[in-house]
């Protein structure tokens, strides 16, 4: 192990709301982080050491920000690649590996890698144009339910259509992309795995998520999963599969489908924290934000033990409400024991966007959930406009 320098240089590329949480944590060691996000008003921009505002997606941006610091990370997939792995050839420690980031970053090569490394995923048919989605079905057509996935540049939600019948075709998108069959699931699950350049692992409890019914957004999620024994141990072993597959030093949160016939196999994974992991701040001995650092630091890798079941509720702008954020049901909620709303520092609220989190803590499960449904029925973000 290397020894540890809180001078260190750190560059995160992306400036949000995990980089936000990433700087929280890494306040308590002190280090020396460096920020690059597009926006002047970056929920990082008060915060970091050094905030640079620029694209995360221009090769000379990435590049000149990537000399002023030792190690460089990411919040966000959406980065320029080649200029990483120009940085990654002079030296530099670069995590995730701009070899992983480039995989991810096209849910075609996801899909492709997981079937070369016989990790389980969802049959899936890789379309050029929407011409190929109709013509893919019409060879099999009980590949029906299907999602149709941009291969690049879709996030929370977006760029994924369903496909449902032969008269969804025109919700296909004109792009490269993946047509994955649909999965009859009993539950959506999640598992954060961190891995240090040692080869040291550690694996977060297994978490239960509930997405949005119309915009695939994760709306709640209770930690532990509400599974068996059996179906917990087979969904840490498929999570730590993957990341071993793909040799990653950082995180790596593994979504995963636990189908009816009780089999779980890998949706999508993120190479960063993920909206999986929110809870871990509150609930467990180490948050993921710290086993971040640890991983890329090259540390010893924290106990992940939940000390509580907690629930993590997403706080996204209220539809029809876009401008300055207010936050209705506050007061209701700072009343109530065991409830941590996280705000994320964004000045104008817009509908679905992520605005903060709220961790909801309990002993007792049928509290844990009936606090969460509370919360979620108070807490409301609208704009003054």
């Amino acid at each position: 192990m290397s020894t540890f320098n809180p001078q260190t240089r750190i560059g995160i590329l992306g400036g949000g709301q995990l980089g936000l949480m990433l700087l929280q944590a890494g306040i308590d060691w002190n280090l020396t982080v460096h920020i690059l996000d597009p926006d002047a008003e970056a929920p990082c921009r008060h915060l970091a050491t050094v905030f640079t505002q620029g694209s995360l997606t221009d090769y000379d941006t990435v590049y000149q920000f990537g000399q002023q610091v030792d190690v460089l990370t990411i919040e966000i997939e959406r980065v320029n690649v080649d200029a990483l792995e120009a940085l990654e050839r002079e030296g530099k420690r670069v995590f995730p590996q701009p070899s992983v980031i480039r995989i991810i970053q096209d849910k075609r090569e996801q899909k492709q890698f997981y079937r070369k490394h016989n990790l389980p995923t969802a049959d899936f048919i890789l379309t050029e144009n929407r011409a190929d989605v109709a013509q893919a079905v019409t060879r099999k057509p009980d590949f029906l339910p299907a999602f149709h996935k941009l291969g690049r540049d879709g996030y929370d939600g977006r760029g994924v259509q369903r496909i449902a019948t032969s008269g969804d075709f025109e919700k296909a998108f004109d792009a490269p992309g993946v047509l994955e069959k649909a999965v009859d699931f009993e539950k959506e699950l999640a598992v954060i795995v961190a891995r240090n350049e040692q080869g040291q692992t550690a694996m977060f409890p297994t978490v239960e998520m509930v997405f949005h019914p119309e915009q695939n957004l994760v709306e709640y999620l209770f930690a532990p999963a509400a599974v068996s024994a059996a179906i917990d141990q087979q969904a840490q072993e498929v999570a730590r599969k993957t990341a071993e597959a793909f040799g990653i030093v950082g995180l790596l949160a593994v979504e995963l489908f636990l189908t009816k016939d009780g089999q779980v196999i890998v949706n999508e994974v993120a190479p960063r924290p993920h909206n999986s992991g929110h809870q871990t701040i509150r609930a467990n001995v180490t948050s993921q934000f710290e086993q971040h650092w640890r991983a890329i630091l090259n540390l010893p890798l924290g106990d992940t033990t939940a000390l509580t079941p907690a629930a993590m509720i997403n706080l996204l702008g209220e539809p029809g409400h876009s401008g300055t954020a207010r936050y209705e049901g506050m007061e209701t909620l700072l009343a109530m024991s065991g409830v941590f709303p996280f705000l994320y520092g964004k000045k104008i609220t817009r509908p679905f966007r992520k605005m903060g989190h709220i961790t909801v803590i309990s002993s007792d499960l049928e509290q844990l959930r009936a606090k969460a449904e509370t919360v979620k029925e108070n807490i409301k973000v609208k704009s003054d406009e």
